[in-house]
Formats: C-alpha cells, structure tokens, sequence
C-alpha cells in the first residue's frame, strides 16, 4: 500500500515536468480542490501540470506501475465532482492539470478545422477561430474559465446545440495518452473516415475514466453575417414547445439558439446581479430567449425574425417579445440568461437537477415535476430554465423563505430521486450535459444498469485495468 508520495516518487514526477510542472504546498493546492459549487472538497499530495502529451505519457507510465490515481483537471468549472481528487494516504490520487498545455496549432480554413491543446480556454478556441473569420459553436456561461479539454471530456451542452450540436458532433479526431502511457494519436480532420471503431468517441464523454484528452481537431463553421437576438414572452411551455417547432420549420437552421426561463430565474438575476435589467416592464411567468443567425448580411436576420415573431403573436404563442437593437443589447440578453446559476447560488441553498427529455414532453415534464416537489416541500421555489430547442431543462430547487438552509437539503436524495425518475418515465435522461462525476453514479447505476452499465465496465477494465483514472467518478464502485 501506497502512504501518499515517497520523496523519491516527487523526485521523479519532478524529472518529468520539471520544478515548474509540480506543486505540492498546500496555499497553492486550494482552488483545486474545491468544486464550483463547494458540493466536495478533496485532498492530493500534488499537481502536476506537463506542457506536453510526452510529459503526460511519463507520469501515467508512472502512474500506471506505482499504481498511483489521477484526476485529470481543466478549468475546474464541473458541477458533478468529477475533477476533485479524493486521496488518502493508502490510496493517493494526483491532480493532473493541463492548463500549460494552451497551444492553437492550426487552424485550417480550408478545411474548417481547429486543433487545440486540452488546456485551451474554451473563448480562446472561440477567439482563434474568429480570428481566421469561422465560428466555434460551442458556447457556455463558464466559457472565460472551462477549458477544451475538460469540454470533450464531459461532452458539454451549452447554448447552441440546437443548431450545431453538442460537443460530441464538434470533434473529429483526438489525441489521448491512455492510463498505462501508450499515446493514441487519432487528430484527423476528416468528415469521412470509415476504417472500423471510432475509438474517439470512447473518451468524449468519458470525464477521465479511461484516458486523459491532450489535443483535439474540431469542426469550425462560416460565422453568421447578421444575428438577431429576442427576448420573447410565453404563455406557458406548451406555447413555447408549439413556438419551437414552428420555428423549426420556417426559420430552419438559422434558429440557433431557444432557452427557456420562468419567473423566478429572471427575479433572482434582478435581485442579485448588478447592473441586470429586465427587458419587460414586470416579469412574465415564462420567457425565451431566441436567436437566429444568418448567411445573409446586414439586417436580414432581424426580418425574418421580426417577421416570424409578429405572425406567432397573431397566433397567441408570444405575448410580448423585445428584440435587441445593438451587440450591446444582445449581450444583456444573454448575460441574464447566463447569470441565472450564480444567482441561485446567491440567493440560498439550492438542490438542482439537469435532465432532458423529448422536447414534446417539456411542458408535461414542468408540471409534473413542480406538483411533486411543492407535494413534498410547499412553498418550495422552483427555478425553471434550460435549452428548449434540445430537451434539456436545469429544473432547481432554491429554499423556501420560511425553512432553515440544512432542513430543506435534507430533503435533496429524495427529490432528486423523484425528480430523475420522472424524466426517465417520460424517455428522458437524469445527467444531459454536466455529466456523472462523483454526484450522480449511484443514478447511474438505478437507471443505466443492466448490460449498458456492464458494457461500460468492460470498457473501463481493458483500458484502464488497475482503475488509476479518476478513480470513484463516473462508474459506481
């Protein structure tokens, strides 16, 4: 049995990385070892942060013979726990940073591709890609902090999957320094490549399990020459799903972005927020935020979206709608749908969910779901919001004004219980894109057990043998 890291085990991850690449004092160790949401806190002997897929390849040979677990760590943005390390003194587990590894190298006009370092900063990606006149779809609140690789590795959402889809269909090749240090150099940049297993895809979604994700090549996109962002009022999700398929067909793929958000959500982004205005004069119970880009310049994209808005009001799917009229405006749209989390966190203690279902089931969803979590807590404060256009709604939970803070998270396992339940009776899923992590492998395992979870097993087993890669997180022990 391992006790923590001898002095000559430090001496070699050192040899690796050099002095520059380890960090072993505890000061500098903190902000690695706490979640987002402060859910968990860990422990590691070190972080190690190599500037190479050679570098990574040493320390998990390494890692791999002295049996030693890593947790792979990217910006640290993850709501699950799957990047915070969880070492005892028997049992050490390294954190394995990949924030020196930020290198752009290429990207390919052409071929509208881009190949990034797994440390990238996620609006680095999106800067270099505007850069040579392309867009990066991929698109989300923690943008500024979350890096590629930990995207690629937990298959994240975001804002546009409607139009582009999530990070899954973003990626066409990889490069992965699999747990016994063997190198898979898969960073092809074709569309077209039908040569057997597409083993990339076995670690996009992985979270660290099986690998850890050193560079990627990914799809670029022409940017949209006009862009026309609204602030759109709904009677209920009913209105809104019917608004979303009529948007579909008529609009087709200029819609590309349609979140969902109810009363409560813009109130907490009113109250907690500075500088956050509400568009509409009072809040509404339910609102869109809508977008579309076009391949048309100037202001076509705000016609055919003034158009379509005006012909739905006539139909009493929207009640009132506001549309920005600069990139100013836009950016205050999104900046409150985008606040909306750390808002929560402000406003109390929170229990909070992240499913999907078909989008025809969203409004059966809402309300089945609000009646059995006030049923179990009245008065409870429901913060409804989420990604329409693809099914995937963050249905939270926030303390009610009357019931201390460790009384209402008393009742978080029977809730989300509940909750989980629901989306899956209706053909839904209980994680759609912050993945398993530490929080949710028990749900894992009462809602995709069975041969899905063996196959899973058998996976982890041939890949990683001596269970080294992000130990605990993912597949339930």
């Amino acid at each position: 049995m391992k006790t923590d890291l001898s002095p000559a085990l430090l001496r070699r991850f050192t040899s690796i990385v050099g002095p520059v690449g380890i960090v072993t004092d505890p000061a500098e160790l903190e902000p690695a070892l706490t979640e987002w949401r402060g859910l968990y806190t860990g422990r590691t002997p070190a972080l190690l942060a190599p500037a190479t897929a050679a570098e990574v390849a040493g320390i998990l040979a390494l890692c791999h013979a002295e049996r030693i677990g890593v947790v792979p760590q990217g910006g640290n943005t993850g709501l699950v726990g799957g990047a915070i390390p969880a070492s005892t003194p028997e049992r050490p587990e390294i954190v394995l940073s990949t924030r020196r590894m930020t290198a752009i190298r290429e990207v390919d006009r052409d071929n509208d591709t881009i190949t990034v370092e797994a440390g990238c900063l996620l609006a680095d990606v999106q800067a270099a890609a505007a850069g040579a006149d392309r867009l990066f779809p991929l698109s989300l609140a923690a943008e500024g902090s979350c890096r590629i690789g930990g995207n690629i590795s937990t298959n994240a959402g975001g804002t546009n999957v409607l139009r582009y889809g999530n990070t899954r269909n973003l990626v066409l090749g990889l490069e992965v320094v699999l747990a016994d240090g063997r190198i898979f150099d898969g960073l092809r940049g074709l569309r077209k490549d039908n040569t057997g297993y597409d083993l990339k895809q076995l670690f996009i979604g992985a979270e660290g399990t099986l690998g850890l994700i050193t560079a990627a090549t990914c799809k670029l996109f022409p940017r949209p020459r006009s862009v026309a962002t609204a602030w759109v009022a709904v009677p209920d999700p009913a209105a809104a799903v019917r608004l979303h398929s009529r948007a579909r067909s008529l609009l087709g793929d200029q819609l590309m972005a349609l979140e969902l958000i109810n009363r409560l959500a813009v109130e907490l982004v009113l109250a907690h927020v500075d500088g956050a205005r509400n568009p509409f004069d009072e809040p509404e119970d339910w609102v869109l935020l809508l977008e579309l880009g076009s391949a048309a310049p100037g202001d076509a994209a705000d016609i055919a979206l003034e158009a379509f808005l005006a012909a739905a009001m006539e139909e009493g799917l929207v009640t009132d709608a506001v549309l920005a009229q600069s990139v100013s405006q836009r950016d205050e749209l999104w900046r409150m749908r985008h606040s909306i989390s750390a808002a929560q966190k402000t406003a109390g203690a929170g229990i909070k969910h992240d499913i999907s279902v078909p989008v025809s089931r969203i409004g059966e969803f809402l309300a089945q779901a609000h009646r059995l979590v006030s049923e179990r807590i009245p008065c409870v404060k429901v913060v409804a919001f989420g990604h329409l256009g693809d099914g995937n709604l963050h249905f939270n939970l926030n303390q009610p004004d009357d019931m201390a803070r460790d009384r209402f998270l008393g009742y978080r396992d029977e809730i989300t219980t509940a909750v989980h339940s629901l989306a899956a009776t209706l053909g839904g899923s209980f994680s759609a894109e912050h993945g398993i992590g530490r929080l949710k492998s028990g749900e894992l395992q009462r809602l995709r057990g069975g041969v899905e979870l063996s196959l899973m097993r058998q996976i982890k087993e041939t890949l990683d043998p001596h269970g080294i890669m992000n130990p605990g997180k993912l597949l339930p022990e």
